[in-house]
């Protein structure tokens, strides 16, 4: 899942790894470059899981500059350089570089239009990652060429994955995978799902390494890089036609990332509360005329064996969130029949009401199915 960003935004960033080996401009080229805001940095929960998030985080953070150094060092493949020509050749022309675009010519971009559907209903973005945030590596997890056609199946509607291989066990290869896997469904139905790179991203260069995987949509976690970095790193998104999902803790940030950054697809993430809690960070912002949000509630998995998950993911849909991310909930059962990762997110996707059902996985496929782990409480 998503690392908790008040945990990540206490790590200072040493910033601009890509700017200068790739020949880009700086941040302070196009906006102010400044810190997160000191404010997330302080927020943080006096929480177990919160403190183990922050040691995460630092180390994740400083790994991340240095393994990106070495990166770079060992040379680029020939996809990501072409994706940084690319990159550097639009970049190259300064009216590209406005994050702004005229509302009147605003449109969904693809990702966003696959998770805002009618009221009353809830999408899913199922993230893959070989590590859980409190138990480490997941002993039964599948590889990509399995999980990737089953949560296509079972009914997600885009792929994660986290391809930070210290925090999440995975790297692009993994993105590549799912990538290749879901366009060999064209055709079929469901067809092939959009693939998201939640890498910890604090640099353009990833950027390019996600448009390179194939990854139509990136994760911009706004109190670890701050809202210039975000500005900046989504007019670079923008130009290789990558959608950002705009991570916040705060209804602040959110605003700023809608107002300020351009963004329109909004996670909240990083809070431990329920719905409401997390609801309150979205509810009644300021958007701009022509434009709509898509909003994502980031489940954090709780420490047990229950499914509290899929009830959240129910009072999420009820308070109005277009999606939510499952990440560490779809590996808590491991590959167990009735309460595998497909299971648990056809049960998310179920229309059962939080008064009258239990929250447990559905093993059958579809919306139609009846084989229910748990009774209907009627």
């Amino acid at each position: 899942s998503i690392l908790s960003v008040a945990a990540l935004a206490a790590v200072a960033f040493c910033g601009d790894i890509g700017s200068r080996s790739l020949g880009l401009p700086t941040a302070s080229a196009f906006v102010p470059s400044s810190p997160p805001s000191s404010h997330h940095a302080t927020a943080t929960a006096s929480s177990s899981s919160t403190s183990l998030h922050m040691a995460l985080g630092v180390l994740a953070r400083k790994a991340k500059e240095a393994s990106l150094r070495e990166y770079v060092k060992g040379g680029l493949e020939d996809s990501v350089r072409a994706k940084v020509d690319e990159l550097k050749k639009a970049a190259s022309t300064d009216s590209n570089l406005d994050p702004h675009p005229t509302d009147a010519d605003w449109t969904a971009g693809p990702v966003q239009a696959a998770l805002t559907k009618r009221k009353g209903t809830i999408t899913i973005v199922a993230e893959y990652k070989r590590k859980l945030d409190q138990s480490g590596f997941i002993d039964e997890v599948f590889s990509p060429e399995i999980l990737s056609p089953s949560f296509r199946e079972f009914g997600a509607t885009a792929v994660a994955v986290m391809a930070d291989d210290r925090v999440g066990g995975c790297t692009y290869a993994d993105v590549e995978e799912f990538v290749q896997e879901q366009q060999g469904a064209r055709g079929d139905m469901p067809g092939p799902l959009p693939v998201i790179s939640s890498d910890i991203i604090v640099d353009e260069l990833q950027l390019c390494q996600s448009a390179a995987y194939g990854a139509e949509a990136i994760v911009l976690m706004a109190g670890v890089i701050g809202m210039d970095k975000c500005k900046e790193l989504k007019t670079y998104a923008d130009l290789l036609r990558l959608e950002c999902i705009v991570a916040v803790s705060s209804k602040e940030e959110a605003q700023q990332a809608i107002s300020d950054v351009g963004a329109t697809l909004i996670m909240v993430s990083g809070i431990e509360g329920g719905a409401d809690e997390k609801y309150a960070v979205v509810d009644g912002l300021d958007v701009p005329e022509g434009k709509q949000v898509c909003t994502i509630a980031n489940i954090l998995a709780r420490d047990n064996k229950a499914l509290e998950e899929v009830e959240e993911a129910w009072m999420c849909r009820d308070r109005g969130f277009n999606a939510v991310w499952l990440g560490d909930a779809l590996y808590k059962s491991g590959s167990d029949s009735g309460e595998h990762p497909g299971a648990i997110i056809n049960s998310c996707k179920a229309k059962s009401s939080v008064k009258w059902a239990s929250p447990k996985a559905r093993s059958g496929k579809g919306e139609g199915a009846r084989e229910y782990l748990g009774d209907l409480m009627m």
